[in-house]
């Protein structure tokens, strides 16, 4: 049985639907706001913003998960903020104090988490470093 007030429909059950929708010029909000919000299908999800953004914001993590596939990222930029730029040995560094360090390269720690170091000649990463060492 479905609730209808100002904000929309609410559900007190699970819903099966083939389609869901905003009215035109409304924005679209699945919200759980003590709960999980769960979407399954056998065959997949398909989730579109045919003119638009599309926004997922959570308050602690944001999982993606393939069990048997691959992510895929396909975009004309990807951007990862405020990664951490973790420490690098000092014979890597620049060689002037006063260079401005503009390039860096992205590093993965052995428990996933990424973080960035000043790119130098060789790779700069270090599976050992402060960054990786910090849960």
């Amino acid at each position: 049985m479905a609730k209808k007030g100002t904000e929309g429909a609410v559900f007190e059950h699970s819903v099966e639907t083939p389609h869901i929708r905003a009215e035109p010029s409304q924005d679209l909000k699945l919200e759980s706001p003590t709960r999980s919000l769960i979407m399954e299908a056998p065959k997949g999800i398909q989730v579109s913003a045919a003119a638009g953004d599309l926004k997922a914001t959570c308050r602690k993590e944001l999982h993606l998960q393939s069990t048997e596939g691959e992510i895929f990222l396909n975009a004309d930029s990807i951007r990862l903020g405020n990664l951490p730029l973790g420490s690098f040995p000092s014979s890597s560094s620049p060689s002037s104090s006063a260079t401005r360090q503009t390039i860096y390269e992205i590093c993965i720690c052995p428990n996933g988490k990424l973080y960035l170091s000043p790119a130098g000649v060789g790779s700069t990463c270090q599976s050992s470093g402060n960054i990786c060492l910090w849960s």
